[in-house]
């Protein structure tokens, strides 16, 4: 009996290794990915046949690869046409053109307010609509209402270390500039401490306990550590010497009162008075108000063709949040879990195995599969949405994260993907476009690799150029 099991098992592995591609092998014998955890699946979507396999129900972290299940649910959940409202609202009442009360910014989720494209150009539009009502002053304070998001800013699964960098900023119903300050400083002396100028924009009442060191490195090395709500921040790490000035990105710690405040002086400066200065509340506060004016934000299509193509995670953690709306408000992180396993729940992707903390990818605590990475990609080809979904992934070679992803090769613009980076972890999934029409949906995964995560993503450009000549 043993024997018999013995040649089963032979038997069963012979079978598996002989449904791997040579490319495969290739990728699973290389000594820096021999004892990574990884997850493989590629098919071809016009004929099912699975062109390669290895370990595709296996769930790994997917770092920002999860962004694909975030902006798929966001598209399919609020349609590609959606926009986000932003509404100014006001409390008491108007008489002889003085408002008596005060003057809300009622955020729901808008990540994209004041970014680099749009700027601070629409609090011009903003003041006009405060004065077309007929308000001249203002007896009482602008405030910016956080409210439909809970008060739970920074996701509880980041990692601490994280905290305070521009890549991990507070998520907040009520969004302004990316969330994101720049920090200049003086470089001096090699063994020096970077001085700190002052930060674009300008905070008011923010600290630093500054340890950033000037050293004769060549690169920066700078960090920033904090939380939401708390006008300090701790620096350290080290920047090349005798540099003179440069900048080191943080988050903004309150974006909402920021807003608030720049708001206020637009007023001011527009002869509006304002007697009080800009406040903020995290919680509703059941009180009448009537809507001055409602700001409305790009389409939900061009948010998600930002989110993906520049792997933003303040927008995917945005729109992750807002999802919770359809179960309540305040929205929720649990609500946004229960809302994006209800939806694909009976649609074809399985997320029974999948482990989902957020929606940008930076919780390490993140795992999925390939397999329902390639389930979540073949759908999208058959949804109304598709066109905003494809149109949103970085091309290889060409655009986005993926710009130097295949350069020069064969490959090169034949694939529209998501990348995700993140402390050992180097993944990719999305599509391949075949010269005779096919479309190839592939996840490959790969996580706890040694060496360089550069060094990884070369062999996966091996692996997948390998494949593709194999099919030819």
């Amino acid at each position: 009996m043993k024997r018999k099991g013995l040649i089963i098992l032979l038997l069963s592995l012979s079978v598996l290794l002989s449904a791997q591609s040579d490319a495969l092998q290739t990728l699973l014998q290389h000594p820096q990915t021999r004892s990574a955890n990884m997850s493989v699946y590629v098919r071809n979507t016009r004929t099912g046949e699975v062109i390669d396999a290895y370990r595709e129900q296996n769930v790994v972290p997917p770092a920002s690869v999860i962004k694909l299940l975030t902006t798929a649910t966001a598209l399919e959940m609020l349609g590609s046409d959606y926009r986000f409202p932003t509404t100014l609202e006001y409390s008491g009442y108007i008489k002889d053109r003085v408002l008596y009360g005060n003057l809300y910014i009622k955020g729901k989720g808008d990540p994209s307010l004041g970014n680099l494209r749009e700027g601070q150009g629409f609090l011009r539009q903003w003041v006009k609509a405060v004065k077309d009502v007929g308000i001249e002053a203002i007896e009482g304070q602008v405030v910016a209402d956080l409210s439909f998001f809970d008060g739970n800013a920074l996701n509880p699964a980041w990692l601490w270390e994280d905290a305070g960098n521009y890549y991990a900023p507070g998520i907040f119903a009520l969004s302004y500039m990316d969330n994101t300050m720049n920090i200049v400083l003086e470089s001096g002396p090699v063994g020096s401490v970077a001085k700190v100028l002052y930060t674009q924009p300008q905070v008011q009442g923010i600290t630093f306990d500054n340890h950033i060191r000037c050293t004769q490195t060549e690169e920066d090395g700078a960090y920033v550590s904090g939380v939401p709500f708390h006008f300090y921040r701790h620096l350290t790490g080290s920047v090349p010497s005798n540099r003179g000035t440069f900048g080191v990105k943080g988050d903004l710690p309150n974006p909402g009162l920021l807003l608030a405040q720049h708001f206020t002086q637009s007023l001011r400066q527009a002869g509006v008075t304002v007697s009080d200065e800009a406040s903020y509340i995290s919680e509703a506060i059941l009180i009448p108000r009537t809507t001055v004016y409602t700001h409305w934000s790009d389409s939900l299509a061009a948010i998600v063709a930002h989110t993906n193509m520049h792997s933003v995670n303040l927008y995917a953690e945005s729109l992750y949040r807002v999802l919770a709306e359809r179960i309540g408000v305040p929205c929720t992180l649990h609500n946004s879990e229960m809302m994006v396993r209800s939806f694909w729940c009976g649609r074809g992707v399985d997320l029974s195995t999948a482990i989902i903390k957020d929606g940008c990818g930076l919780a390490p605590q993140d795992a999925m599969s390939a397999r329902t990475f390639v389930s979540l990609l073949d759908y999208m080809q058959h949804s109304r949405t598709y066109d905003a979904f494809f149109a949103s992934l970085p091309v290889s070679g060409k655009s986005g994260t993926l710009r130097s992803f295949l350069y020069g090769t064969p490959l090169e613009g034949r694939v529209h993907a998501k990348s995700g980076t993140i402390g050992g972890t180097k993944n990719y999934a999305g599509y391949i476009c075949l010269p005779n029409g096919d479309m190839w949906t592939f996840a490959v995964l790969v996580n706890s690799a040694s060496g360089k995560t550069k060094n990884v993503q070369h062999l996966i450009e091996k692996y997948l150029l390998n494949l593709y000549r194999s099919q030819q």
